[in-house]
């Protein structure tokens, strides 16, 4: 779960990997829930850059996901095709696939019922393939995106001897925003994300982002029985990005949370860019 959704596409779909002409990394790092003992927290990588023809993109993301007992790390790498559909839009699909470990500390569970009891001492770790799919249809002003992380539901059997029902759950997200210009020096671009696991209950996130001369921002929004969300954000001579979050908890955890924090970090690398870094250090 990010509150900076509209910030890392590569985190939710494979499709995004190359879609823009520079190398983009970024660091997601959510600390949901403070003040609740073993709240989730979730540290996410992630790597893109475009092929020499421009058509085909590259990704890579590295994650730990990290709720109470349980913990999940996993890799994946991208792969994407962009099709020019329009004059100025193109249409990416994209797959991904790699590994995720699932653990479980013994030491942090309680058995509701008398049982084996090196349930509770052992740290029990099982790794299975991973598999997504995504569609991406973009242009400079807006973008909208399918997508199904898990798409594999690969079984998880942590124990020898149980009844090994416990598999990966395929996720369904779309998401998507516009960019409406308000004057030359002032954009805001609404955004939305709605996500989909069976048998949770649908998620609906929508926000807006109020954006001056593609450097500063301040945005809102509303995650659905949850959370009321407030960001900033800046980005310096077009490659270095950092955005910080807060969600304001509005559901009954609010009683023992004081909130969410969520800092993201973002590096370009173009040719443009190291032509300008060259240059800066030619005026030194």
């Amino acid at each position: 779960q990010y509150t900076q959704y509209m910030l890392n596409d590569l985190a939710i779909n494979a499709a995004v990997a190359g879609k823009d002409n520079f190398a983009d990394v970024r660091s997601n790092n959510r600390y949901q829930w403070s003040g609740l003992t073993d709240a989730p927290r979730t540290y996410m990588l992630t790597l893109h850059s475009p092929l020499k023809n421009r058509n085909m993109g590259l990704g890579t993301q590295i994650y730990t996901d990290i709720v109470g007992p349980t913990r999940r790390i996993g890799i994946s790498l991208a792969y994407a095709y962009h099709i020019k559909i329009a004059e100025k839009t193109k249409l990416a699909m994209g797959i991904s696939a790699g590994i995720q470990q699932w653990g479980i500390d013994g030491h942090k569970l309680i058995l509701h019922d008398a049982g084996d009891d090196n349930l509770l001492t052992q740290y029990q770790t099982k790794t299975v393939p991973d598999f997504g799919a995504g569609l991406y249809v973009y242009n400079i002003k807006w973008y909208i995106g399918l997508s199904a992380p898990q798409l594999y539901q690969s079984p998880i059997k942590l124990y020898d001897g149980g009844d090994n029902k416990g598999t990966l759950v395929r996720h369904f997200i779309l998401n998507g925003a516009y960019k409406f210009d308000v004057s030359s020096d002032f954009k805001i671009e609404p955004s939305f994300l709605v996500k989909y696991a069976n048998p949770a209950p649908l998620e609906i996130d929508l926000g807006a982002r109020v954006i001056y001369q593609e450097q500063i921002w301040l945005g809102a929004g509303y995650r659905h029985n949850d959370a009321i969300t407030a960001l900033v954000g800046f980005m310096y001579k077009n490659y270095l990005m950092i955005g910080y979050s807060y969600d304001f908890t509005t559901s009954n955890l609010k009683k023992y949370s004081s909130g969410t924090h969520e800092l993201m970090l973002g590096l370009r690398f173009s040719k443009q860019q190291s032509k300008s870094w060259a240059d800066d250090v030619e005026t030194k």
